[in-house]
């Protein structure tokens, strides 16, 4: 009996690491990314899933690599960060 739940647990646990987790509504994904920040923006990034950092205000996009998903600074063809306005 021991056995076949410490089976079940293993292979429930083995399981659960192939499972992914994508972000809900609650990730700040832009539904449009503004035709400004489109025009500037290196195309060899993500711009499919862009959001505004709240601490910062700069632009991020999701990268997806081969260990874990995140959000990196979305960068200007020059390499610069892409930022909103602070307000004055």
């Amino acid at each position: 009996m021991k056995k076949t739940v410490f089976g079940l647990s293993l292979a429930a646990m083995a399981l659960s690491g192939c499972m992914t987790v994508d972000g809900g509504a609650n990730d700040g994904v832009l539904a449009k990314v503004p035709e400004e920040v489109l025009a500037i923006a290196d195309p060899k990034q993500n711009l499919g899933a862009v959001r505004v950092n709240p601490v910062d205000g700069c632009f991020e996009y999701r990268h997806i690599g081969p260990v874990e998903t995140t959000f990196l600074p979305l960068r200007s063809k020059e390499g610069r960060p892409i930022c909103t306005q602070k307000p004055a």
